[in-house]
């Protein structure tokens, strides 16, 4: 979480650590690990301190430390579960255990090497940690503190991707061709060891030719990485793909200014507040996540080729909800020609310009109602793998392709599962028991803990939102009205970065409308986190 100075608009430590806390409670936040599940995650990565390494390879896995990974994340990460490799290739693509399904397989420009943090090398199938993990289902991030999906002996230590030392990992090989299409993919099990540890910033300033990375990370990677997240960009684009980069309110840790002459690099011993901030995402943190939605989509195809499996889907918009955006383009004088596709439009538009903001926020609607479908257990069938099928249930619309959760284990149980269909199915084994028993459960526990994680994080926001604002009462602010229904807004204040909620007045200039898309003055009446946040509309700017 990044640290910035304090404003004028910063909410006090303890009174978030308060706020936080009854939140966790209300919804029943997991707590300490039990102590039998903490036993079992510190036996297993003593034992991996051991001898792991070693036994690792006499059971056949593949020894890569040589490949060069390297991991990027946030500044700050300790549960890293993905390392890269990127190359350039000029021969053909080599022999895959799993292929995408192409009689002829064209020559291959580029590989790309991810590896993911192996958990089951850590989890005894059956026993008290495992058990936990069904009931934690997912990491729960906060701004003071993260409820972990495992004990952090493991997510911060003998199972993350840590720099210098050598971890269990489902090594992916998937291979392009010049284009960026998926000639071949495969996994295996392997021993890795990453040899930097770079934030998403580092790569994004190598990018742009302003810094250079770490001698121990590939001098090509920053050019690689570029070329293929906007070949990986160009093909969503080309199949009817849509990833939405619009600002995301995030909470960042801020830190007083410090005495004169003082280090602006000095450490704080804890936060000094908490503030609102608008975040867009650099174009490295697009493309790294380009190489995360490619192995996603490889795992799909290769779960569904293999019979069984579980896939992260999205059911299509109906028509009538494209007919309504429409409706919201033209209220807001977007113009939205019949023969343009939804993508094409949403590509065109810049957040920065208040109507086409409250465009994307209300095209996010499009993207709710996502779920899992585990299939060729306990009686549901394989889906069909023609183009009618795309139209149903398995395929994840906003990535207009099959997919799925396979490139985060450390945070999401379901991924573990997923990792091993495919590693089975590459080796042309039998698909372990345990996960065969587990599969008709995940879509269940994936929605109810899945449920309790963004109830948490609204929940957050919500309540930063009215402590930063507590004490400005009858401060004229400036801000976005990005939609109504019933004389109910949403409305997006620039500075602090509050998203809330705005009523129609029947004596304010605007007539009792609330005008979308535009720009407004609106006075705070009231800021409190239990009763929440009221804010009179003023005037607006056509």
């Amino acid at each position: 979480m990044s640290r910035t100075r304090l404003s004028t608009y910063t909410a006090p430590p303890a009174e978030v650590t308060e706020a936080l806390a009854a939140l966790r409670a209300r919804y029943e936040a997991p707590t300490a690990f039990p102590p039998g599940a903490l036993a079992e995650a510190e036996a297993a990565a003593s034992a991996w301190a051991q001898d792991g390494p070693a036994r690792l390879l006499a059971d056949g896995a593949r020894d890569a430390r040589d490949l060069g990974l390297v991991t990027i994340d946030p500044p700050g990460s300790m549960d890293l579960d993905q390392a890269v490799r990127l190359e350039r290739l000029t021969g053909q693509s080599e022999s895959a255990g799993a292929a995408t399904g192409e009689a002829t397989e064209p020559a291959a420009a580029y590989r790309v090497r991810y590896a993911i943090a192996s958990l089951a090398t850590f989890v005894t199938p059956g026993g008290a940690l495992d058990a936990e993990l069904r009931r934690r289902g997912e990491t729960i991030y906060a701004p003071d503190a993260a409820t972990p999906l495992h004990p952090e002996v493991l997510s911060h230590g003998a199972a993350s991707l840590l720099e210098d030392v050598d971890r269990p990992a489902c090594l992916w090989t998937i291979d392009l061709d010049a284009r960026g299409e998926v000639v071949s993919a495969r996994v295996e099990r392997a021993l890795v060891r990453s040899r930097a540890r770079l934030t998403y910033a580092q790569v994004q300033a190598a990018i742009d030719g302003e810094v250079s990375l770490p001698p121990s990370a590939p001098d090509d990677l920053p050019g690689l990485l570029a070329e293929i997240g906007r070949l990986r960009l160009e093909r969503e684009a080309a199949r009817g793909g849509i990833s939405m980069t619009t600002p995301e309110q995030v909470i960042e840790v801020t830190e007083a200014a410090g005495p004169a002459g003082e280090s602006e690099s000095a450490e704080v011993p804890g936060p000094d507040g908490y503030r609102l901030a608008y975040r867009v995402s650099e174009p490295a943190e697009q493309y790294n996540a380009q190489i995360s939605l490619l192995t996603g989509m490889c795992a799909a195809r290769i779960m569904v080729e293999c019979g069984v499996g579980i896939l992260r889907t999205l059911s299509p918009a109906r028509p009538e909800d494209y007919a309504r955006l429409r409706r919201v383009a033209a209220a807001l004088d977007i113009d939205w020609p019949a023969a343009r596709s939804y993508p094409e439009l949403v590509r065109s538009l810049d957040h920065a310009v208040p109507a086409h903001a409250a465009f994307m926020d209300q095209a996010m609607s499009l993207f709710r109602g996502s779920g899992y479908l585990a299939f060729g257990v306990d009686g549901v069938g394989v889906p069909a793998d023609d183009e009618a099928s795309d139209a149903e249930e398995a395929v994840h619309s906003a990535i207009a392709a099959r997919y799925a959760h396979v490139t985060a284990p450390l945070r999401r149980l379901v991924d573990r599962y997923g990792e091993e269909v495919c590693i089975a199915a590459c080796a042309q084994a039998p698909v372990p028991e345990w996960v065969l028993q587990t599969l008709p459960e995940l879509p269940g526990i994936m929605e109810q803990t899945g449920k309790r994680a963004r109830a948490i994080g609204r929940g957050a926001l919500t309540a930063l939102e009215a402590l930063v604002l507590r004490g400005h009462e009858g401060k004229v602010f400036d801000g976005v009205i990005t939609s109504e229904r019933d004389g109910r807004g949403e409305l997006v204040l620039a500075e602090p970065a509050v998203v809330t909620e705005i009523r129609a007045g029947k004596g304010a200039s605007d007539g009792g409308r609330l005008p979308v898309g535009e720009r407004v003055r609106v006075r705070l009446l009231a800021a409190d986190p239990a009763a929440g946040i009221r804010f009179e509309l003023l005037t607006h700017q056509p």
